[in-house]
């Protein structure tokens, strides 16, 4: 259910557009193999371990082909420091062998035929969708569940249920608000001792963790 009244919606919109207004993931890729391998490994991962990571799995696997046909130990061993590295590198082959089978090598560049594929749920699809195709999705991560409940845009309970209330909010520009609320909670409305100093939206925020500014 949507808490927020619409032209407090549309001022939290207006804000985070404008101050985020060229927004991108901070993942590294140069194409959409690159991107959705990036994206699977990030699940419950941060972006900056996931960029120490690609580069060697890149050169090692530059493509949908070389990894359908990669040794599972050797991907493990590559991934390793990331979370859940067993089952990220078993999904990645499958991923890729399923690519290889069904789609002719192409990654398919339609959201439902992306959540067919091996560790890619809709989650990990509609931040493909949005960050490649600009595509108007909404996707919540840890960061944007956050910033939502804070907010009082959602009071939901799971993530697909908050992504729900965030796209009746919101309906359009969802791909550059997601882009937005990511940046925001990674380094403003952080977990733990939210910036709320340098906050742009502190007077529209009712949240049990706001801060109280120091003048």
């Amino acid at each position: 259910m949507v808490l927020r009244k619409p032209k407090e919606i549309e001022e939290i919109k207006k804000r985070l557009l404008e101050h985020y207004p060229q927004a991108h993931t901070e993942l590294k890729y140069k194409n959409l193999y690159q991107l959705l391998v990036a994206v699977m490994l990030s699940a419950q991962c941060t972006d900056k371990r996931v960029n120490m990571i690609t580069p060697t799995l890149f050169a090692r696997y530059p493509d949908i082909h070389t990894l359908a046909h990669a040794d599972i130990d050797e991907v493990k061993e590559i991934i390793k420091s990331c979370s859940f590295f067993n089952n990220k590198a078993k999904n990645l082959i499958k991923m890729a062998q399923m690519v290889e089978e069904k789609y002719g090598g192409k990654i398919p560049e339609d959201e439902k035929e992306l959540v067919k594929l091996p560790g890619v749920g809709q989650k990990t699809a509609h931040v493909v969708m949005i960050e490649y195709f600009k595509k108007n999705l909404m996707a919540v991560d840890t960061h944007v569940f956050r910033v939502a409940h804070r907010l009082g845009l959602s009071d939901a309970k799971t993530p697909q249920a908050t992504e729900k209330d965030l796209v009746e909010a919101f309906k359009t520009d969802l791909n550059a608000i997601h882009q937005a609320m990511v940046l925001f909670g990674r380094y403003i409305c952080t977990a733990k001792n939210p910036k709320c100093d340098q906050c742009f939206l502190y007077d529209l925020c009712e949240s049990e963790d706001k801060r109280e500014i120091k003048k």
